[in-house]
């Protein structure tokens, strides 16, 4: 599949109207630039030439230089890479463990009031376009009511006042290796809107999965015999129940994760979030084909692992499953 992906982005890319060399060159270039760009990047050789130059850099680990930036496309692309797993990270956090304790609890008390609100907020959830979402969340909490800020990652004085030394590039995890706990209360408040946005859908996703299994788990001999012997609810719901039930969302929430790699871009656009999906976005308006194709292939090399992942994940949590 990756291999596929490689091939269609590499003829796409390059038949996409436009002058790569002249935007590498830089503003107002000669003819004489132009060419000299074309032989840095390599644009003056045939086309079957350069698909196996770059395939050989790649199976060296160089996805190219951005026309754009000037800089490795590995290198951009993993710092956007970071900002983007982050987010998406916090997101399936709020969406699981919020998910999970209200199809557990509307599983429990199918049919009653809560149960129901709970069923019309997942389907909310499920149905919502998250990026219009994010900006009702932003006119609301972040215009109107000044409680969170319009976008960012960090605020401009705290990441000069308290610099933040790179480790991971997930701000939250690298500001507490270093003990700099102003940084990670201010990345946690730019971080919560978007998050919130991008986890309507794997919540409601996660409520109507759980809620389901659950109440097929429930109706069980094994379940009925555990009430019957009078062991304590919660024991029933979250370590007999709930370890039957969860094997199916795994697997749904697992390709949702993949998913939302590419689904977070609009939202890291409309909240200024320095991740993949912005630095694709300039990408593609400046015709950055190096930069394009690098983040086609990361992303497809990212749900051809998640899907591994998630079949190896399976087995371990279901003994009928084997690898």
């Amino acid at each position: 599949m990756i291999v596929g992906v490689l091939l269609i982005t590499f003829l796409v890319s390059h038949v996409i109207p436009g002058n790569p060399a002249a935007l590498y060159a830089g503003s107002h270039p000669t003819a004489e630039e132009i060419q000299n760009a074309k032989e840095t990047l390599g644009l003056n050789k045939p086309l079957y030439v350069q698909f196996y130059i770059y395939v050989t850099d790649l199976l060296h680990g160089n996805l190219g230089m951005s026309i754009r930036t000037h800089n490795p496309v590995l290198y951009d692309v993993g710092v956007g890479l970071a900002a983007t797993l982050e987010l998406i990270t916090c997101a399936f956090v709020i969406a699981v463990v919020g998910g999970v304790l209200v199809g557990v609890y509307s599983a429990s008390h199918r049919d009653h009031l809560l149960d129901h609100f709970g069923r019309v907020v997942a389907i909310i959830g499920v149905s919502m376009a998250p990026f219009w979402l994010a900006m009702i969340l932003q006119i609301i909490f972040g215009q109107d009511l000044g409680l969170f800020p319009l976008g960012g990652r960090l605020s401009t004085d705290v990441s000069i006042i308290y610099p933040l030394r790179t480790i991971t590039g997930f701000n939250l995890i690298d500001s507490l290796f270093e003990g700099n706990f102003i940084v990670f209360s201010n990345s946690l408040w730019h971080l919560f809107l978007p998050a919130l946005a991008l986890a309507t859908y794997p919540f409601g996703l996660t409520v109507r999965m759980v809620r389901t299994m659950m109440i097929e788990a429930l109706q069980e001999n094994y379940t009925r015999s555990a009430f019957a012997w009078g062991l304590p609810q919660r024991i029933i719901l979250f370590k007999y129940a709930l370890k039957n039930a969860i094997s199916s969302t795994v697997i749904a929430l697992g390709m949702s994760f993949a998913y939302s790699l590419t689904g977070a871009f609009l939202i890291e656009i409309i909240f200024v979030w320095p991740g993949l999906g912005t630095y694709t976005a300039l990408s593609i308006l400046a015709l950055d084909y190096p930069a394009i194709m690098g983040t086609v292939i990361v992303v497809a090399a990212f749900y051809v692992v998640i899907n591994l992942l998630v079949d190896i994940f399976q087995a371990f949590m279901d003994p009928r499953v084997t690898l």
